[in-house]
């Protein structure tokens, strides 16, 4: 049942289909009817916002040749990521408090991805609780996101509860030891309307009426690659470390054990004058050198995107404000609608380009846009 605070927060609610011409556009649609104070957390970066601006149009830095005579049709988007087979090669990024976008919070969202048919990842920050996740994604995948305690016998018990949720990798963002400049939110006194059930247990309160500067404060801000060996040694499961924006991180994440590096600038949310995420994509890549996968978010927004990332050397991407856009303009549905637009989309720009499957698309050479 909700409580009164919950309540005082109007979040949408309809569930329906939506129709999506390209997913900017919904940018727009759901500030009309998500409290201003959740859409601008949603929709905001910090500073002056041009590194969230960068993150899309660093994107225009490259450009794809179009390929004819290549014998293709009917594109095939399936791949693979640390065992499991998916649909298309994107996933949902581990996104706090859904519930500011629509009242069925992360359930909603996660139904909407597994329907489509690819991989969950659940923050720690949820506004949801494990069982209510799971009657959205009825055994589909998951990964669960960790912002780490500063006890890590609280660390071990909620990396307990997440495998017995069936998690099968756990996602270390280590970007946001502290909250990025976010001036909206400043200046909106926005405080979460509701808790955090994960981790309330090493915060002093439920997360509800909390601000993000509050939160991160009650989380570890020293981490370091002793927490990857931590993590890796006591779980059992791949760690994917997020947030890495230069080689020599993905480097220290590889060595102390990581199975998976993140590329993502956290939406250009924490470090204002970083440049896009994709800018730093292919050094990272190179670094690399295929010995773990590489994950990429910030920025996504049409299947050139797609086709761009995993040209440019990662395995998959992950969906952030789109698929919370559309969970706002249509719950569940929305967000599949979302999902379902990138597959059609990422489809017309294989063929376009010549690519019959992801393997294509990763051997693929851009070239430079003047």
């Amino acid at each position: 049942m909700q409580n009164v605070v919950e309540n005082k927060y109007n979040a949408p609610t309809e569930v329906r289909d939506i129709d999506i011409v390209n997913t900017l556009e919904l940018e727009q649609l759901a500030k009309e009817i998500v409290p201003h104070g959740g859409y601008d957390y949603i929709s905001g970066g910090s500073g002056d916002e041009y590194t969230l601006k960068q993150n899309i149009k660093s994107f225009n830095h490259k450009g794809i040749l179009p390929r004819v005579l290549a014998d293709v049709e009917h594109p095939d988007t399936a791949t693979s990521i640390l065992g499991h087979d998916i649909k298309a090669p994107f996933i949902m990024a581990p996104i706090a408090a859904h519930g500011l976008a629509h009242e069925t919070k992360e359930a909603g969202t996660a139904r909407g991805v597994a329907e489509f048919g690819t991989i969950m990842s659940i923050s720690a920050y949820s506004g949801a609780k494990f069982e209510e996740i799971e009657k959205g994604l009825n055994g589909s995948p998951r990964w669960f996101q960790l912002y780490m305690s500063k006890d890590d016998e609280l660390n071990k018990k909620i990396v307990d509860e997440a495998k017995q949720d069936g998690a099968t990798a756990i996602i270390l963002t280590a970007d946001s030891t502290i909250s990025g400049n976010r001036e909206k939110d400043m200046r909106n006194k926005f405080v979460y309307p509701f808790g955090m059930p994960i981790v309330s247990r090493y915060l002093t309160g439920s997360g509800a009426n909390m601000s993000l500067n509050n939160i991160y404060a009650q989380s570890k801000q020293k981490i370091s690659p002793r927490d990857v060996k931590f993590l890796a040694d006591y779980s059992g499961l791949p760690i994917i470390v997020k947030g890495i924006q230069a080689p020599e991180d993905a480097l220290l994440a590889m060595g102390a054990g990581a199975s998976g590096v993140w590329v993502s600038n956290h939406g250009g949310r924490q470090l204002d004058g970083a440049p896009g995420s994709f800018d730093t994509l292919e050094a990272i890549s190179k670094a690399v050198a295929g010995r773990v996968p590489i994950i990429f978010d910030s920025g996504i927004r049409r299947g050139e995107h797609i086709f761009k990332a995993l040209a440019s050397g990662a395995d998959v991407v992950a969906i952030g404000r789109p698929a919370l856009y559309g969970l706002a303009l249509g719950g569940w549905k929305g967000v599949k609608n979302v999902f379902d637009y990138f597959h059609t989309d990422l489809k017309r720009v294989m063929q376009l380009a010549g690519t019959q499957t992801v393997e294509d698309i990763k051997n693929t050479t851009l070239v430079d846009n003047k």
